[in-house]
């Protein structure tokens, strides 16, 4: 049987690393107290901070900044395309009558 694999929101990783940073303990010791099963953890949550800053830890599927963005464009774009197809076979059918 598959061990399920805790997952920890946006917030607590922000908050255990701020936690971690303002005080004189150890990684390890805050993961321990904050019963995080290994203090690397906080060292990859701490590199992603710093790395992306707000749009770290985007979750599962979302995507962050620029790439959400781009994504919305191109379905607009997607869409925009679909429908000139559509007006385009519209007229050609119109203009035959």
């Amino acid at each position: 049987m598959k061990k399920k694999r805790k997952t920890y929101t946006k917030e607590f990783k922000e908050q255990a690393v701020a936690h971690w940073e303002n005080s004189d303990k150890t990684a390890e010791e805050v993961a321990v107290s904050l019963g995080i099963p290994d203090f690397t953890y906080l060292t990859k949550w701490k590199a992603s901070l710093a790395k992306s800053g707000k749009d770290a830890f985007p979750g599962r599927g979302n995507l962050s900044g620029k790439d959400a963005e781009i994504d919305t464009l191109k379905r607009q774009l997607k869409d925009a395309q679909m429908e000139r197809d559509i007006l385009k076979k519209a007229v050609g059918i119109f203009s035959r009558l």
